[in-house]
């Protein structure tokens, strides 16, 4: 006979219970957003011979990977994981991709 934890909880446990939850997930998200963005990366590089032609196509994905590598520190922050040494090492996280670590700006056609 199981029992749902949350019947024997006040509502804050509850809340602090789910909001710890959600964090998780959302660091998981933001860990596996960065490996696919580095995955990418690395996968372009071993395709394709440095060149004028796929200068700009790299370039691309460098700012993707930065992009998702910001996204992933920041929730790390908002969870109290304030150094980030370690996340470097151990998605071994390219110089230049922590050097573009930013969010996306929108860039307009016209």
């Amino acid at each position: 006979m199981s029992r749902d934890f949350r019947l024997d909880r006040v509502p804050v446990d509850v809340l602090a219970y789910e909001l710890a939850e959600e964090k998780a997930t959302a660091l998981g998200r933001m860990g596996r957003a960065l490996e696919d963005a580095l995955a990418k990366l690395r996968a372009f590089d071993a395709a394709h011979p440095r060149s004028e032609v796929t200068r700009q196509a790299r370039r691309i994905l460098v700012r993707e990977a930065g992009h998702a590598l910001w996204m992933l520190v920041v929730q790390r922050e908002a969870c109290g994981l304030r150094n980030s040494r370690m996340l470097m090492r151990d998605y071994n996280v390219p110089g230049e991709v922590q050097q573009c670590m930013a969010p996306l700006l929108a860039t307009s056609s016209s």
